[in-house]
C-alpha cells in the first residue's frame, strides 16, 4: 500500500499538473454540454459514454505518460503498421453512422464504434517528427524533401479516399506546421500556396462531388439554400443569437432542448453552449482550449530532443486546426465537414485518442531531463 501511495505521490510531483487539470476541466465541461444538448433524445447514453470516455482517456494518458516517449519512437513501425491496417480495414468493412457520408468507422461489440483515423493522427505525428529529426538541415534539399512530402501527403490522400475530407485537412495542417517549425524555407511554402491557388478550380470541378460543392456554395451564401445544405448552420446561427451574453440557462435553450440544431451535441456543440450559457460560456470554452494549446507549446519548448519538440508542435497543430475549423462551421465561415471540437464534442474515439496524444506530450514533459524517473514500478 505504501509503495502505491509513493508511486502516486511521485507521479503528481513529476507530471505537468497544469496540462492535466486543464484537460480534466475541459472534459468535464464538455460532458456537461453533451448532457444538456442530448436531453431531447430522452436518453443519457451519450452523456454516460462521454463521462466514461473522459475517465478512460485520463487513465490512458496517465499510463502513456509513465513511459519515456523514446519508447514510442522506437516502436513507430508497429504503431504505424497497426494504425494503417485499421484504416485500410474501413475500406472493406467500414460503415458510416447516420448523418455521415463516409465509411470511416469500424463496428465494435456492444454497439460501440471506432474511427481509426483518429489514432492515425498520433502515429503520423510521431513518425513525421522522427523523419524531420533525421533529416535535420537536409530538409531543404530536394532529394530529401520529396520523400518527406510523400510521407506527409500519404495520410492526407488515404483519408480523402476514405471520404473524410475534414480529417484529411487536419492531417494537411499538421504536416505544414511541422515542416515550418522544422526549418523548411519560406520559398517552398510560397510555391505550395501558388500551386493550391492554381489547382483550386480543378479540384472544385473535377474532384469534389456535388454535395461538397454545395457546401462550399452555402458557405459563400448561406441564405441561398436554407432548407437544404444551409439548414444546419442557419439553425446554429439562430441558436447563438438566442444566447446573447449570459445565455438562456442550462437545460433551457429553446433550440438546443428541442433538437432543432442538427448535431448540436457533436459538430455544433459550441452552438449549444452558446445558446444556453451565452457569450460567457463560449469565452470559457475558448480560454480552456487556448490554455491547453499554449501549455503544449510550452512543453515543446523545454523538450530535450528535437523530435519531442516537433511532436508537441504536431499535437498543437492538430488541436488548433480542429478548433478553428469547428468554430468556422458553427459561425458559418467554413463548410460543415464533420470536424469535432476537442474535449467538447460527443465522440468516444476522438476523445480517447485526444487523451492519448496528451499522454505523449505529458511523457515529453516528464522525461525532459536526461535522468531516470523516480516513479516506482
Amino acid at each position: 500500500m505504501r509503495s502505491i501511495l509513493n508511486s502516486i505521490a511521485d507521479y503528481i510531483r513529476e507530471c505537468d499538473k497544469w496540462l492535466f487539470l486543464l484537460c480534466i476541466a475541459a472534459g468535464g465541461y464538455g460532458s456537461l454540454a453533451v448532457l444538456t444538448a442530448t436531453q431531447h433524445i430522452g436518453s443519457n447514453r451519450k452523456f454516460l459514454v462521454q463521462v466514461f470516455t473522459v475517465v478512460l482517456g485520463t487513465a490512458v494518458a496517465i499510463f502513456i505518460s509513465r513511459f519515456d516517449y523514446n519508447i514510442y519512437k522506437k516502436l513507430w513501425p508497429l504503431i504505424m503498421g497497426v494504425c494503417l491496417f485499421l484504416v485500410l480495414l474501413t475500406f472493406v468493412i467500414g460503415f458510416g453512422p447516420a448523418g455521415t457520408d463516409d465509411k470511416a468507422w469500424l463496428m465494435l461489440p456492444g454497439g460501440l464504434t471506432f474511427q481509426p483515423s483518429e489514432l492515425l493522427k498520433i502515429a503520423f505525428i510521431i513518425t513525421f517528427s522522427l523523419h524531420l529529426e533525421h533529416l535535420g538541415e537536409n530538409i531543404n534539399k530536394l532529394k530529401y524533401l520529396i520523400p518527406l512530402l510523400a510521407h506527409g501527403f500519404a495520410p492526407v490522400l488515404l483519408i480523402h479516399l476514405q471520404g473524410d475530407d475534414g480529417t484529411a485537412i487536419i492531417f494537411g495542417v499538421v504536416m505544414i506546421t511541422m515542416l515550418f517549425m522544422a526549418g523548411l524555407k519560406l520559398r517552398y511554402f510560397v510555391i505550395f500556396a501558388a500551386a493550391v491557388v492554381v489547382a483550386a478550380p480543378l479540384v472544385y470541378f473535377l474532384v469534389l462531388n456535388p454535395d461538397q460543392q454545395a457546401r462550399i456554395q452555402t458557405m459563400l451564401d448561406l441564405e441561398s439554400d436554407l432548407q437544404g445544405t444551409g439548414w444546419q448552420q442557419w439553425r446554429g446561427r439562430i441558436a447563438l443569437a438566442n444566447g446573447g451574453v449570459w445565455g438562456q440557462g442550462l437545460f433551457k435553450g429553446e433550440l438546443t432542448q428541442t433538437g432543432a440544431v442538427p448535431e448540436g451535441h457533436n459538430d455544433l456543440i459550441f452552438v449549444s453552449i452558446g445558446e444556453e450559457l451565452g457569450m460567457v460560456g463560449c469565452i470559457a470554452v475558448l480560454i480552456l482550449l487556448a490554455a491547453i494549446c499554449l501549455r503544449i507549446l510550452r512543453i515543446g519548448d523545454i523538450a530535450r530532443e528535437k523530435s519531442g519538440k516537433l511532436i508537441c508542435v504536431g499535437v498543437f497543430a492538430m488541436l488548433v486546426s480542429q478548433i478553428v475549423v469547428n468554430l468556422g462551421m458553427c459561425l458559418s465561415i467554413t463548410p460543415v465537414i464533420g470536424v469535432t471540437l476537442p474535449f467538447f464534442s460527443a465522440g468516444g474515439t476522438s476523445l480517447v485518442c485526444l487523451f492519448c496524444s496528451i499522454g505523449v506530450v505529458m511523457s515529453i514533459y516528464m522525461h525532459r531531463n536526461a535522468r531516470l524517473m523516480r516513479i516506482h514500478d
